[in-house]
């Protein structure tokens, strides 16, 4: 993940600014085909419930086609592999014309998508990459990489070893850090854990930063099915063993809100945030309105939006270019190997929160209300 990468995906950041300033997209150009949006079905797969951010996602995805007259067939999988092979496997019987798959695991639907592939039913791979199949035919997410360089550049900044601007801050080591990934099967985690090191690694290499439980692979620190409970036994786990000695943690990496929410839930049961023991910096992911009040309220550090509602525009558009038998509107055709095919994607952009940038970024843009961020939970 050098230069070069950052190059491509900083290329591919701009043509999508400039696409979104003309409203285009994935799927943007051409006509409507034969077929009435009334007689089409679009079967949505979506991996959880216990997300706030996949439940927004499938209703927007599912809203957003309705409201152009297809029908929807939207499935949860809540986290079971076995559940959600049996939902696209139900949506390719009943005739879906496209399906839209976020998966929970990336390697696990490889028999559904090559009965898809036979029925001539394309597939657009949802935010998390499907690996291991040719007939993955186009991938809206954001800019993965990206999402990790933020996390990590949000840990130093928090820390105040470099201001938001990037110049250097005022904070000097060494500090304690700790390091969390997502899930091992879904392919997002290698591109934020990833971006979140080489971000890092400088800083750990001259001594500024240190990891006191050395614990450093993407294997020793990553979160089965992305869980708040795993996340929270895991910093407990590393309070007993490695800050037994009076030492503290200065700050945590964190790929995602609900980690972000069990780390700090084990920090506060171990005493941070009261008397003179601060609270660590605490990165996140996905603006979940529980975390975007707990930045509010000064608890969590930051976290990384990324604006599901664009993400779902982008799957609507990929569809009806496949329904319309045209090719989706790729801005990166290189980059998402599934380890069968380079697998052409949409990317979308994403932003960094902090306390300063609630109003700006989340609620003047509608994404969230200054009345839930108030209460930390979303309005029904």
């Amino acid at each position: 993940m050098g230069r070069k990468f950052l190059v491509a995906l900083g290329s591919a950041a701009l043509a999508l600014s400039l696409a979104a300033c003309s409203g285009e997209g994935a799927g943007s150009n051409g006509s409507s085909g034969g077929d009435k949006p009334s007689d089409l079905t679009i079967g949505v797969s979506m991996p959880t419930q216990t997300s706030e951010r996949w439940i927004a996602d499938g209703n927007a995805v599912k809203s957003k086609l309705e409201a152009k007259g297809y029908k929807v067939d939207l499935q949860y999988a809540g986290d079971d592999i076995p559940t959600q092979s049996q939902q696209v496997d139900q949506m390719i019987t009943r005739g879906a014309d496209v399906l839209v798959i976020a998966a929970i695991d990336g390697t696990a639907l490889s028999s559904q998508l090559q009965a898809a592939a036979s029925a001539k039913i394309p597939v657009i791979s949802y935010d998390r990459l499907i690996r291991g199949s040719k007939d993955v035919d186009f991938y809206v997410s954001f800019d993965n990489y990206k999402v990790g360089v933020a996390q990590g550049t949000a840990l130093l900044v928090g820390l105040g070893l470099l201001n938001k601007d990037g110049s250097k801050g005022t904070a000097k080591g060494p500090l304690n850090v700790e390091l969390f990934a997502g899930s091992l099967d879904d392919n997002n985690t290698q591109y934020f854990f990833g971006g979140a090191m080489d971000t890092l690694k400088p800083f750990i290499e001259n001594g500024t930063l240190v990891v006191k439980s050395k614990q450093t692979t993407p294997e020793q620190v990553a979160i089965l099915r992305w869980q708040q409970e795993t996340a929270q036994k895991r910093m407990e786990n590393l309070l007993t063993s490695s800050y037994n000695d009076g030492s503290k943690v200065d700050g945590v990496l964190s790929p995602y809100d609900g980690i972000s929410r069990g780390i700090i839930t084990a920090l506060q049961n171990a005493g941070y945030g009261s008397g003179a023991k601060k609270l660590p910096v605490v990165t996140g992911q996905d603006a979940e309105i529980a975390s975007i009040k707990l930045i509010n309220d000064g608890v969590q550090s930051s976290t990384v939006f990324k604006d599901t509602r664009l993400l779902a525009d982008q799957a609507v558009n990929a569809a009806e270019a496949f329904l319309q038998k045209k090719q989706p509107q790729a801005n990166d055709s290189e980059t998402y190997n599934n380890g069968v095919k380079v697998v052409p994607a949409y990317l979308l952009p994403i932003a960094t929160v902090y306390k300063d940038d609630i109003k700006a970024t989340l609620i003047d843009s509608g994404y969230w209300t200054a009345e839930e961020v108030a209460a930390g939970q979303a309005k029904k």
